[in-house]
Order: C-alpha cells, then sequence, then structure tokens
C-alpha cells in the first residue's frame, strides 16, 4: 500500500509518501509545498492544489492521510488552514485517491503509543521507522510522514477487525 501523509497549510503544506509491506516501510518521497505570504489567499490555494495534484500524478499514491485540524486561539488563521486542508482533500478526491483523516491525538498515539507525545518524541520515531538519518525539515514535512505512518496502523489494525468478523 502507498499512503500519502499530508499535514495541511497555507504557508507550509508538508507531504509524505511512503510504501507499507507487512509491517516494514519505505519512505518514496517527502517535503513541502511552500507559498509566499505576498501572494493573494488564492493563489496560495491553487498553489497547493497544484503542487498536491502534481505529487499524486508523480507518486501514485492508493490512499492519503490527512491531519485534522487543531483549532487554535486564531481564528483567522483557522479559517485559512481549513482552507487550505479544503484544497487538499479536493486534490485528492480529484487524484482517484480514499481520504483517511486523524486527529494529531491519533497520530501520536500510533507513533508513540501516548496520545500527548510532544514534536520531538514524534520526529524521533518517524526518523526511526522510516530508517532516516536525520529528522525530516520542516516540521510539517515530519507531520506528514508521521500522517502516513498513522494510517499504515490504521489500517492493519481495520483489515485485522475485518478478519475477526
Amino acid at each position: 500500500m502507498k499512503i500519502l501523509g499530508i499535514d495541511p497549510g497555507y504557508a507550509i503544506l508538508g507531504y509524505g509518501v511512503i510504501e507499507k509491506h507487512g509491517n516494514k516501510f519505505t519512505v518514496c518521497d517527502y517535503g513541502a509545498i511552500t507559498t509566499d505570504k505576498d501572494m493573494p489567499m488564492q493563489e496560495r490555494l491553487e498553489c497547493l492544489y497544484d503542487g498536491l495534484r502534481e505529487i499524486i500524478e508523480e507518486q501514485k499514491p492508493d490512499v492519503a492521510s490527512i491531519e485534522e485540524l487543531f483549532f487554535n486561539n486564531n481564528a483567522k488563521t483557522a479559517i485559512y488552514v481549513g482552507q487550505a486542508r479544503g484544497v487538499a482533500i479536493l486534490a485528492c478526491v480529484k487524484g482517484g485517491l480514499e481520504i483517511a483523516e486523524y486527529t494529531p491525538l491519533q497520530i501520536k498515539q500510533a507513533l508513540v503509543g501516548f496520545g500527548r507525545a510532544d514534536k520531538k518524541q514524534v520526529q524521533f520515531m518517524v526518523k526511526t521507522m522510516l530508517n532516516l538519518r536525520e529528522v525530516p525539515k520542516p516540521d510539517d514535512t515530519a507531520d506528514a510522514l508521521a500522517a502516513a505512518i498513522c494510517h499504515g496502523h490504521a489500517a492493519d489494525s481495520a483489515r485485522l477487525f475485518a478478519g475477526l468478523k
């Protein structure tokens, strides 16, 4: 199974593509799509959409795993991130991908075993589980890879549960 993980943002949208074979993960690609703060919002969203569509066409993932919004205190920022998340979902749907959504708590639980783990613990586990030399930068990229790993674990659990029925 090939999984595209997405950490939505309008300034930086992190992505990571991994393959899962059995209980092993392999990295295919990761990085960030960035937009300039001086661009009008509609152009930033178009840039995010086009960038994700290009990654989907190039990598051909089977499924997308997108982090759900963590609502912060700044409503304007939350709205902008929500728009970026919507664009990411649209790009995935147009790319023919099934979409799985996970909260930050679920992602942390899947990687660290503790839903209140800090960012450094999650980054360490991403680096370790994917056998990387260093933690992927920017942080949004590591978060996207974490979302992809989370889905890899969740998909296994779903298959196991389905087999028990």
